[in-house]
């Protein structure tokens, strides 16, 4: 460790491999140390806070031999190394070669910045398929498959580490060992030739016609980085899309919101199974969705009913790395920010069809006819939801009022997590329909739905 790694460690903040603690709490230091254990090893630094902040430790031998305590303490046992600099007292974590390791508040994984309960016969699963996870963290590959000029420009423009010396940085993010050889996530991510030493990773790319007959297709190589963009500009080139002015800005509305689906690409991306040979991503284009599939479903050890609420990263090196940039805004919360993406713009929310494939299906916009009103109206009494021809946001909102009567605006926002222009025009139909209506003061009544005499 010298000073320029400490502030690379200290700008790029907590994640998959660093974990800061202000001080020695025996009981989340045993979950720290059993969750980096159980994924791929990573480093505790005592005598910093959440925030990156220097507080400093005292460093004596009665604290080391109580932290060696915790973690022989851990079932089994678990190796750690001590190092000191700077009034800060480091601990390196190893990969475990013999998980599942637990403490005594049970067992726990480390998933990016944050160490995630686990059940044990989910870990069981991931030790019995574990090849899979030490896929893009194998080091077997050489300098001369890695595009240096690729990663410096990664380096720039996402401001990372520039003045530090490049191989500080590689070993710093993992991409190299400390024999110097490189990950298969490094070649995927910054490769010379990517599909010459990984033939099925690549990106397909389809343009259907009557969801039958193909108008479009491309191929895509190169690293996962130039797959994203140029998957981006294949749905911008044939997605329809539509312009709106509001306050005298122009916005454009495809098909299918951009964001939503650059998640799910990026999605694809990071947890695709790329020990599975012989299949590829693959981006659909129909008349009515857009299809991403990716091959490999669930992580093994993943629980289903937990699916979007918690998440599992089959691929930890290249997740870490995506985290870096704008794509990854939050572990862990793709598949609520899509949901809501779609939400906003009046789409269906995408639909998972989950086997050895993982497909995410994006359902086009759906026309609302306004010759009557909200298509159908509402059906009798209280008990009755918007009928089918109203978009899916309209008839959220419907139910919503109907059980959280008397509220506003500012609390439906709060409690949906959909922006207050989006809520405005869906109520605005509901009221429209004469089917909502605000009882009350200006600034004590709320909206209720409207019973039909």
């Amino acid at each position: 460790m010298h000073k320029k790694e400490l502030q690379f460690i200290l700008q790029e903040g907590e994640g998959q491999f660093v974990e800061f603690k202000e001080s020695l709490d025996s009981k989340n230091l045993s979950k720290e140390i059993v969750s980096f254990a159980n994924a791929s090893g990573g480093k505790i630094y005592l005598g910093i806070a959440d925030n990156g902040r220097i507080t400093g430790i005292k460093t004596t031998n009665k604290l080391k031999s109580q932290i060696q305590d915790i973690a022989n303490n851990c079932d089994p046992s678990i190796v750690i190394i001590f190092e000191e600099f700077a009034n800060i007292l480091i601990i390196e974590i190893k990969e475990g070669g013999n998980k599942p390791y637990s403490c005594s508040a049970g067992f726990f994984m480390r998933v990016g910045p944050n160490s995630q309960k686990m059940k044990r016969d989910g870990i069981l699963e991931i030790v019995k398929n574990n090849a899979q996870f030490d896929f893009d963290s194998h080091y077997s590959k050489k300098k001369e498959d890695f595009n240096f000029d690729s990663f410096k420009y990664f380096l720039k423009k996402n401001e990372i580490g520039m003045d530090l010396d490049e191989k500080d940085v590689l070993k710093s993010m993992r991409l190299i060992n400390f024999e110097s050889d490189f990950s298969n996530a490094s070649i995927l991510l910054f490769g010379k030739n990517v599909q010459h030493i990984f033939p099925s990773a690549y990106l397909e790319c389809v343009l259907f016609k009557d969801n039958a007959n193909i108008i479009d297709r491309k191929r895509v190589n190169g690293n996962l980085f130039e797959q994203l963009e140029y998957g981006m500009i294949f749905l911008k080139k044939h997605l329809k899309v539509r312009y709106e002015f509001p306050d005298e800005l122009r916005r454009e509305i495809y098909d299918v919101p951009l964001r939503a689906l650059e998640e799910a690409l990026v999605n694809a991306l990071i947890h695709r199974d790329y020990s599975f040979r012989g299949a590829n991503i693959s981006l659909f284009i129909y008349s009515d969705r857009v299809e991403i599939l990716s091959p490999g479903g669930f992580v093994p050890g993943f629980n289903k009913s937990d699916f979007g609420k918690v998440s599992i990263r089959r691929n930890e090196l290249i997740a870490d790395i995506f985290s870096k940039t704008k794509y990854v805004e939050k572990i862990g919360s793709g598949i609520k920010r899509m949901n809501n993406l779609c939400l906003e713009q009046e789409n269906p929310k995408p639909v998972f069809d989950v086997g050895s494939f993982f497909i995410i299906k994006f359902p086009f916009r759906k026309k609302i006819s306004v010759s009557g009103g909200v298509s159908g109206g509402v059906s009798e009494g209280v008990n009755g939801g918007v009928s089918e021809g109203v978009s899916e946001g309209v008839n959220i909102l419907f139910e919503f009022i109907k059980n959280n009567p008397a509220k506003r605006i500012p609390y439906f926002e709060e409690q949906l997590k959909i922006p207050m222009k989006t809520l405005e025009r869906w109520l605005k139909k509901l009221k429209d329909d004469d089917s909502v209506e605000f009882r009350g003061s200006s600034k004590t009544g709320g909206y209720f739905i409207k019973k039909i005499k």
